[in-house]
């Protein structure tokens, strides 16, 4: 949800990495952006519940890999 919201108001995910136990918004809010981005037009819950799970995953991925960090790369892949 953290990385939607921050997607949809411009800023640079580059620089973001997610606090584990920190709440942002609302419920109602997390649903509505999950509605949003998931490429579905009316998707069931289970359908929700596998695009948060397979977002989850990648972006721990992309958070571990020190190919995905900014410090280490530098600017070498801007906006990848």
């Amino acid at each position: 949800f953290q990385y939607l919201k921050r997607f949809d108001q411009g800023y640079n995910l580059d620089t973001f990495c997610y606090e584990a136990h920190s709440v942002e918004g609302s419920p109602a809010e997390c649903l509505q952006l999950f509605l949003l981005h998931c490429g579905i037009t009316d998707p069931s819950w289970s359908e929700l519940r596998n695009f948060t799970w397979f977002l989850n995953v990648q972006l721990r991925d992309c958070e571990a890999s020190v190919f995905c960090n900014p410090d280490f790369v530098q600017d070498t892949l801007q906006g990848f």
